[in-house]
């Protein structure tokens, strides 16, 4: 715990490690201040592509958090800047809601539904059967299927509900076409967020509650890593993958705990 203590950078995941739904989870309070109090440098790192910066900001703020925007970034700004990358300008068809399209807006992708470039999917309250049939046209017709993020699943106040790669399969087995994922754990994402650290890996740490995308990120980024079991993860379910987090913590709550302990063993 004292090694995760000195780190200089923290990424953390959001649904499961600072809130479920709209429901702020234990800890989390007190984490964010230590965070602030030691200026550590921090971002809150999501898979969820739903939200914009402003608006994950707006929500932290009603559970009464007060967190600046740049310590934000979401798969759907991780997603606008890989296409615009690869393919400047290009055309797309999307399922997602105003965090995606926002962030494709920004850099300057066209919405399209007629002869995309690519079909974009990420969480979204439009998904429809309507948009399904729509978009394995064209995926078939020549369009590059595109998931924001790989998870399968998301943690909410109410339970466990499918989240990106489950919305993204039917399109992946009625076309026969793979679709590419670029949230965690793809690297393109964690290097994005240490530069906006500005940290070396060996500097910075992971924290996250699910050992599929946020651990495999970190390890494989070469992040120090803590897996918490306050979203989808248990003790149990870790048996079940080749890999460890150096750390398995109840919550974030248990990082600030261990802090004030440490604190007059330094005086």
């Amino acid at each position: 715990m004292e090694k995760l203590l000195n780190k200089k950078g923290f990424i953390c995941d959001m649904d499961g490690v600072i809130y479920h739904g709209n429901r702020i989870l234990p800890g989390v309070h007190e984490f964010v201040t230590w965070l602030q109090q030691e200026k550590k440098e921090f971002l809150f790192l999501t898979n969820n592509s739903s939200k914009t910066q402003r608006e994950l900001q707006a929500k932290l703020s009603r559970m009464g958090l007060d967190i600046d925007e740049k310590h934000f970034y979401t798969s759907a700004l991780a997603t606008a800047e890989f296409i615009a990358t690869q393919m400047p300008g290009a055309k797309a068809f999307v399922i997602g809601d105003p965090g995606l399209h926002n962030a494709l807006y920004e850099r300057g992708i066209t919405l399209d539904d007629v002869d995309p470039d690519y079909v974009i999917v990420g969480e979204s309250a439009s998904y429809t059967y309507e948009n399904i049939c729509k978009a394995v046209r064209l995926v078939l017709n020549g369009a590059r299927l595109i998931g924001t993020n790989s998870d399968l699943t998301g943690p909410t106040e109410n339970g466990i509900i499918p989240a990106c790669r489950a919305l993204v399969a039917p399109i992946e087995l009625a076309t026969g076409k793979a679709a590419y994922y670029v949230g965690k754990p793809n690297p393109l994402m964690m290097r994005t967020g240490l530069n906006l650290l500005g940290v070396r890996s060996q500097d910075a740490v992971m924290i996250g509650d699910r050992m599929d995308t946020d651990m495999v990120a970190g390890i494989e980024t070469g992040l120090d890593t803590v897996l918490v079991l306050s979203g989808v993860s248990s003790r149990e379910t870790v048996e079940q993958f080749p890999y460890r987090p150096r750390l398995i913590l109840n919550g974030v709550g248990d990082i600030a705990a261990a802090a004030s302990e440490m604190e007059p063993a330094a005086q």
